[in-house]
């Protein structure tokens, strides 16, 4: 029998281990979706790849499971980091859903000169980066960081990482990406709906790590630029 429900959880997963659900967990399983003993699921943890576990035992606010096989090896992303200024709490949750199912090893939002929004619930981004690798497939859910002051960030800038900044004032330039290597560590910088301010424009043109590039003929709007400087990103220098 195929497991038609994927879940993640937070404990080792391995030949006859048992995992215990907590009560959010049992009730999607038992309540919500009316599994039984017997009946199977397919688990991850971001680090033992999936496996298919049987429900042992099921209540309404608890449960235990135990894995009976691998079904998929781990598979991790490549280094690459989405950086992002958070808009609407929708279309927010959109970026994180889709940084997630692109392959994006890390997503961390950031406060901008231009950024609309002052706060985030990373908790519930966390959530919607979990849901999305349920979904699709994935064995890795990336962690979504707290919100930080994009000066900071810069100021503190990891030693070896690029940068692809995504400048809307390139619209309608080549890219900028063909013959670099694969495999080295990068992060994408997706600027908020104002853009970004001609004081963090400059500081990025001049950072020796930040490669400018555009992402085409048209100014696109913040959500549907992450998805394309991902795609963009991934096909020149990613795992597709």
């Amino acid at each position: 029998m195929s497991p038609k429900i994927r879940l993640h959880v937070a404990q080792p997963l391995g030949a006859a281990q048992t995992v215990q659900l907590d009560r959010e967990q049992a009730n999607y399983l038992f309540n919500v979706m009316r599994l039984g003993p017997g009946d199977v699921v397919a688990l991850f943890n971001g680090q033992d790849g999936e496996w298919v576990a049987e429900v042992v035992t099921a209540g309404k606010r608890a449960g235990e499971l135990r894995c009976d096989r691998q079904s998929a090896p781990q598979r991790m992303p490549p280094d690459v980091w989405l950086i992002f200024a958070p808009i609407k709490k929708a279309r927010t949750d959109f970026i994180v859903e889709k940084a997630a199912e692109m392959g994006a090893a890390r997503i961390l939002p950031v406060q901008t000169d231009f950024t609309n929004s002052e706060r985030i619930r990373r908790d519930r981004l966390q959530a919607h980066a979990v849901e999305a690798a349920e979904q699709c497939g994935g064995t890795y859910v990336p962690e979504v960081a707290e919100l930080e002051r994009l000066d900071r960030m810069l100021d503190t800038w990891p030693e070896g990482r690029q940068l692809m900044f995504c400048d809307e004032a390139l619209a309608g330039e080549a890219a900028g990406l063909a013959g670099l290597d694969r495999g080295a560590p990068w992060a994408i910088l997706i600027g908020p709906e104002g853009g970004f301010s001609e004081t963090e424009r400059a500081r990025l043109h001049a950072a020796p790590f930040a490669r400018p590039v555009s992402l085409g003929p048209r100014v696109l709007r913040a959500d549907t630029a992450a998805v394309a400087a991902l795609t963009l990103w991934q096909t020149a220098l990613g795992d597709w």
